[in-house]
């Protein structure tokens, strides 16, 4: 039977409940034992597929189509293994199953109450996950931070299934220290709230992994082993690191494993972070830097600047930096600028590689557009994702082609050149109004042309890659396409849809109808980003 590991947050949100998920299930595994994570979201979306980016940061896309919370994208990173759709939940999803079976007379016409029937329903859900893998240990991440109303039934659920399953279920604190620097001392106090907050739920966690700036020191640790109600070994040391995939080297240093392990009654079957030290050691000591920018629109909240909009992209190219023993060095770049000055796009010659991500709406389209021409004619090495290799189609119309109206009918439905256009079945439903998990979701077979530089990349003649978008490439214009010197690259076989784009004579020019970026690990770096990435090391930057 598998163990369930139930991972809480206290005192602020964004302090790294994710990482520390993921990074625990790394350390797990290197022990040699199988498992899983699951995310559970306090939201009333069924998924995150319809949440601004912005707010909420990536959404993340399964194999199986799931369009889930950026950190499962973690949990794929770290335990280097696929996660799908019972894996996440939401509070959404959970009403919407048990009220359709109320509706479905599974009740048996009893009364369908709030408790137990939706902890019910969350217990039967992570089971059923942890049964599908066949875990050994179950990881589950509740999102948000205690003391919140929003995910007090997750924590019911968490405490009824350690009333049923006594030896079989841990529960771990992530809280955080601040160190405020009018006083210049670390404050143990909002820790000791969110563990008697906790506490009201009917849960003592076993083990506190405290966040802060700076390492735990024994005074701290001895003050919150006698409030808290933890011996001080269970109390463990999480620091700020330049790094996230040095978190379970550090977890190891404080032998967070073995205290998991020992509090389950098992032992070690072996014990091996060979790789992942090496990758740390790479990323510690990387002196040479890789130039890159990311021109997109989902960066700016007020006066800051969020990596969450892109965080599988940025890892990705991380990735593929660490690979060649590199350093990157990310910058990003708003296309709205360039609509208005189109004289700044100079500014992209000091780049080695430029990266145009996906995103939907028409804001800094244009900018975009204008940068994928200069990058065409200068030569700079460019990878466009899903809709930056659908403007990389618009610009190529407009400017090689001589189709000056060229659009998306995303955009422009009254274009005379839809050069990409919606799926034929995806029409009734924009009609409709239906627009979450209606996309072309998840993996897709694509056929790679054997002379094109992609098929360099994967050595491969078919491969599999995620989808999340309804437009696509239209076929009508695909003859002049090829006349004109674009390289059809990826095919899908079943719809005969355009999945891979390429420029000839060109240093580095690719367009990917899908997400490569979902599928990148950090000891195996994705084809497309490690070729990327070999090719823009070679530039010579401005």
């Amino acid at each position: 039977m598998a163990r369930y590991i139930f991972v809480a947050g206290g005192v602020m949100s964004g302090i790294g409940k994710g990482i520390a998920v993921a990074s625990i299930g790394r350390i797990l595994k290197s022990q040699g034992y199988k498992v899983t994570a699951i995310k559970i979201d306090p939201y009333i979306n069924v998924d995150a597929g319809t949440m601004n980016p912005v707010e909420h940061g990536e959404v993340f896309v399964t194999e199986d189509g799931t369009e889930c919370d950026q950190d499962v994208g973690n949990y794929e990173r770290f335990l280097d293994e696929n996660i799908y759709n019972d894996n996440y939940l939401t509070t959404g999803r959970v009403y919407q199953a048990v009220i359709n079976r109320e509706r479905n007379l599974e009740y048996n016409g009893r009364c369908v109450e709030v408790v137990p029937d939706i902890p019910n329903e969350v217990i039967s859900r992570i089971k059923k996950a942890g049964r599908k893998t066949k875990a050994d240990f179950v990881l589950v991440e509740i999102g948000g931070t205690v003391g919140e109303y929003q995910n007090m039934l997750f924590l019911e659920a968490a405490r009824m299934l350690r009333l049923s399953h006594p030896n079989d279920v841990l529960f771990i604190l992530v809280s955080y220290l601040p160190v405020p620097k009018i006083i210049g001392e670390m404050k143990t106090k909002p820790t000791q709230y969110a563990v008697r907050t906790l506490n009201s739920a009917g849960i003592q966690p076993e083990i506190i992994l405290a966040r802060s700036n700076i390492p735990l020191d024994i005074i701290r640790k001895k003050k919150i082993s006698i409030f808290c109600n933890l011996n001080e070994s269970d109390i463990i040391s999480a620091p700020d690191i330049s790094s996230i995939y040095e978190v379970p080297v550090n977890f190891e240093k404080e032998d967070l494993s073995k205290r998991i392990l020992a509090k389950f009654g098992l032992k070690k079957k072996k014990h091996d972070l060979k790789d992942w030290n090496k990758l740390v050691n790479v990323i510690k000591n990387a002196k040479e830097s890789v130039k890159i920018g990311i021109v997109g629109k989902y960066f700016e909240t007020g006066e800051f600047t969020l990596m969450d909009s892109y965080i599988s992209v940025i890892e990705a190219v991380k990735h593929a930096c660490y690979y060649f023993k590199k350093k990157p060095e990310i910058s990003w770049i708003s296309s709205e600028k360039y609509e208005k000055n189109p004289s700044l796009l100079k500014e992209l010659k000091k780049y080695q590689g430029i990266i145009i991500p996906g995103g939907f709406g028409l804001r800094g389209v244009e900018g975009k557009i204008k940068a994928i021409e200069f990058l065409r004619k200068n030569k700079i090495p460019f990878l466009g994702l899903c809709l930056g290799m659908q403007l990389a189609v618009i610009e190529f119309s407009r400017n090689v082609i001589g189709l000056k109206d060229a659009h998306s009918a995303e955009f422009d439905k009254e274009s005379s050149n839809l050069v990409i256009d919606v799926m034929e079945e995806q029409k009734s439903l924009l009609k409709e109004k239906k627009y979450g998990a209606t996309m072309r979701l998840g993996a897709y077979r694509c056929e790679i042309n054997p002379k094109s530089l992609s098929f360099n990349a994967y050595k491969n003649k078919v491969i599999y890659e995620r989808h999340r978008h309804r437009y696509e490439f239209n076929n009508k214009f695909k003859e002049m396409f090829e006349k004109k010197g674009l390289v059809i690259a990826g095919i899908n076989p079943e719809k005969n849809l355009v999945e891979i784009i390429e420029l000839k004579n060109h240093p580095f020019f690719i367009g990917t109808q899908f997400h490569p970026e979902f599928k990148s690990r950090p000891l195996n770096p994705h084809p497309l980003f490690r070729e990327f990435i070999k090719n823009s090391i070679k530039r010579k930057t401005a």
